[in-house]
Formats: structure tokens, sequence, C-alpha cells
């Protein structure tokens, strides 16, 4: 198969992305399995009426999904605003302290292992390229260009989670 140029992409896969992804998935598909399992085995427990289990399971389901979506929406939503909140610190830094920024980003090179010569040319050349985007993975471990997706956090965990809560209901 045949991929376009990256830019071509409206959001590029990462791993970073895809962890986001899957941990919303996983955490959604259990809370899935045990909290309808917990509602169906309850109401069972109080009546051998089919509807009335399935009705609690359905609502269960329903209810859960969209708590588990909301919830996770609005965890990423603020790790993205943190995450934007410490970018604009950065730029901020870059604007009023670039000889600092420059020798602390050196100072992580050489601290990775770099001679202190090839350190600041790595530094020199990094923040010529992309300043931000440099100083940024290296001092914040964030991507300007990647930053989390609440709304894969949030499909992940909705779509987890009813898939998760189906297993209780069919058995």
């Amino acid at each position: 198969m045949v991929r376009p140029p990256l830019e071509e992409h409206t959001e590029p896969r990462t791993t970073a992305s895809t962890l986001n992804w899957l941990r919303a998935g996983v955490l959604g598909a259990n809370d899935g399995i045990i909290s309808t399992a917990g509602l169906v085995i309850g109401v069972a427990a109080a009546t051998t009426d089919r509807t009335a289990i399935i009705t609690a399971g359905l609502a269960g389901l329903a209810a859960g999904a969209m708590s588990m979506a909301v919830g996770e929406y609005v965890s990423v939503s603020t790790q993205r605003d943190s995450e934007r909140a410490l970018l604009d610190l950065e730029r901020h830094e870059l604007a009023q302290m670039p000889e600092e920024e420059l020798a602390e980003l050196a100072g992580i090179y050489r601290a990775k292992g770099l001679s202190p010569e090839l350190a600041q040319q790595v530094a020199v050349e990094l923040t010529e390229h992309d300043a931000l985007g440099a100083h940024a993975e290296a001092e914040l471990g964030i991507d300007p260009q990647e930053l989390t997706n609440p709304w894969h956090a949030a499909w992940a965990s909705f779509i987890a989670f009813t898939l998760g809560a189906l297993l209780p209901l069919v058995a």
C-alpha cells in the first residue's frame, strides 16, 4: 500500500496517540464488563423477569458508555490544556531568554552523553530548524505537532465499554 506523504494526513498516528487510544479502550472494556455484570447479576438476584434484567443491563450500558466517554474526554482535554500551557511557557522563554534556553538544551544533550562541543552544535542546529519543537521534545517530552486528542480517547472508551458490556448481557 502506498501512503501519501505525511503532510497530507490530518493527524499522523504516533506511539503516544496509539497508547492513549489503547489505554482508554482497555479501561472502557474492563469497566463495561465488570459494571454491567454487577448490575445484571444484582437485578437477576431480585427477579427472574428477563425483560427487567435486559432493560437494566441496557440502561447500565448506555449510562456507563456515556460516562466513560465524557470522563475520558475531560481527562484528556485537561492533559492537552496542560501541554498547551507548557508550550506557551516554552515559547515565552525562547522569546525572552534565547541564550539561556540554548544553554539548557545543550545541557540536556551533554547529560545524554554528547561531548560539550557536539551538544552545543546539536542544540544550535535543532534550535535553528525548529526551536519550539526541539526544546519542547527535549525539555518537556511533548511534540507540539502531536498533542493528545480527547476525541480519540472518548470514542475508544465509549466503543470498548459498549463491547465489554455486551458480554454479560449476551450471557
